[in-house]
């Protein structure tokens, strides 16, 4: 059996009004990649930033390598050689890669004077073959690189101060299928070279892929350990979840008699959209599905009025529209809740209850201006309610929600603001099966009270499952719009990889 490298037992942490982990544990070997799962606010990320150093556990016991130690901040972690790539990478886009690399700890020459460009390059250099990392020009700036190539900085990064321990959260969540492989193959060398990796992700059918065991946490607390060889998926998620999957029930045909409620005739935008067009009609979930890059988010940004168009024309309700802002969208009642929720979607420093009424905050003042406290308390906590959003109270700061009930917040600014037309792009993105069959129920309630929804979703299984109508892009044209019932993983793959004429 391989050296243990870490192991946590009697964990115990807790916050003003929650106690986030009771009594937990955690052991990672090395040479192995041990998946740690479970539901947004199990306590996985809090455990991890105790064994980093971010948090201090309140008791419980934490050795390295059979040495029982006191993790006191980052620097102490890192020195231990535990490193993490956190989902939202940490780079300064501006400096080059072997900068970014050696930030801090810059090689110097002429008296420390002056930093030693040839010398850090070369460094990086030899930092990448030593772990066979793909190799890239350590001169090249960060801004220029693809998600998965700063990823592979970021793997860099951590090795460089000789990490034993590397934690990964939802390293996927960003990557095409070819990068995931890619990074696949980087995980299986760190693993040959006896790096012990922690592997965070909410993408079930990785875990058969990539790693050794699972551990599964639940409300604060240690479920099990086991091997991931002698366990299916579905028992992974019944372990995670201790309750009943919603399943989809409704119809997979839509009423073509039903009227269009939203209409997009030849939109163009510089080579990002190429001459879109389609309706979406009332009740119907309209999927949008395509390779990283195809132009779906341009288009759905492009309709919302976030970004200007060269031509085109939008005709909500069977009216022509002229949207040139989200202002203008939202007056025509159209609702967007971006892939990236916490830049673009929560005012993530505010609270539940200001979140939810930001959008329609006109309807909450007087014609004095005064604000209808009352009112807004009111309509928050039936959102809450309604939206089954696990906060202590709407008073509670949105950036200590997990990443399920964020995106619950946000779907309740826009369903406070009675939105008939509402776009989700990626809405299950980052968050667990348990909260995205939460989610899937919220928007077959909505189809079934009349809202019209576009989802966006880089999940083939998601789109298959939610969908009525599935419109495939590729290279920023639509290339085909397949009715449910025709729609399969195999057709949507080959629209999505036929360039339009």
């Amino acid at each position: 059996m391989s050296e243990i490298l870490v192991t946590m037992d009697g964990i115990d942490k807790s916050f003003p009004g929650v106690r986030a982990l009771i009594d937990c544990k955690f052991e990672l070997r090395a040479g192995e990649v041990h998946a740690l799962v479970g539901e947004n606010g199990a306590g996985k990320s809090t455990m991890m930033k105790v064994l980093t150093g971010v948090y201090q556990k309140d008791a419980g016991h934490i050795r390295v390598k059979g040495q029982e130690v006191h993790i006191a901040n980052t620097k102490v972690a890192q020195d231990m050689g535990i490193s993490i790539i956190h989902q939202e990478l940490n780079l300064a886009a501006d400096l080059t890669i072997a900068q970014n690399i050696y930030i801090g700890r810059e090689p110097r020459k002429f008296l420390n004077l002056f930093l030693d460009e040839r010398e850090i390059n070369e460094q990086t250099i030899q930092l990448f073959k030593r772990f066979n990392l793909p190799s890239m020009d350590p001169r090249t700036l960060v801004s220029e690189l693809t998600v998965a190539k700063q990823q592979m900085v970021e793997i860099a990064k951590a090795l460089s101060f000789d990490a034993q321990v590397l934690i990964m959260d939802e390293p996927t969540a960003t990557l095409s299928d070819a990068e995931i492989n890619d990074l696949f193959q980087i995980i299986q060398q760190l693993r040959n070279n006896g790096v012990g990796i922690v592997y965070i992700s909410h993408r079930m059918n990785e875990l058969k892929q990539i790693t050794d065991r699972i551990t599964v946490m639940r409300d604060g607390g240690y479920v099990d350990t086991v091997d991931t060889a002698a366990i299916t998926i579905d028992q992974i998620i019944s372990m995670m979840v201790g309750r009943e999957i919603y399943q989809s029930s409704k119809k997979l045909k839509i009423d073509d008699s039903l009227p269009n409620v939203l209409e997009v005739r030849h939109l163009n935008r510089g080579r990002a959209i190429k001459d879109i067009s389609f309706d979406l009609k009332k009740g119907e979930i309209l999927g949008f599905a395509g390779l990283v890059g195809a132009g779906r988010t341009e288009v759905a940004r492009a309709i919302f009025g976030a970004d200007r168009i060269d031509s085109g024309e939008l005709f909500v309700n069977g009216k022509s529209v002229v949207i040139n802002s989200p202002y203008q969208a939202v007056k025509y009642g159209i609702g967007y809740l971006s892939e990236d929720r916490k830049h673009y979607g929560c005012m993530v420093d505010m609270d539940v209850k200001m979140n939810i009424a930001v959008a329609s905050f006109q309807s909450f003042t007087n014609g004095m201006g005064w604000v209808n406290e009352k009112k807004m308390t009111q309509v928050s906590n039936e959102v809450v309610e309604k939206l089954k959003v696990k906060t202590p109270s709407i008073h509670q700061e949105v950036k200590f929600l997990s990443g399920g009930n964020q995106q619950k917040v946000v779907i309740g600014k826009w369903l406070t603001r009675d939105c008939e037309i509402l776009i989700f792009d990626e809405p299950t993105r980052g968050i667990d099966i348990g909260a995205k069959s939460e989610i899937y129920k919220l928007l077959n309630d909505l189809v079934e009270q009349g809202k019209s929804i576009i989802m966006i979703s880089s999940e083939l299984p998601e789109v298959l499952r939610m969908s009525h109508r599935i419109a495939v892009m590729c290279e920023g044209r639509i290339t085909g719009i397949l009715h449910r019932d025709e729609a399969t993983q195999e057709s949507i793959m080959s629209l999505a990889t036929q360039r339009g004429a």
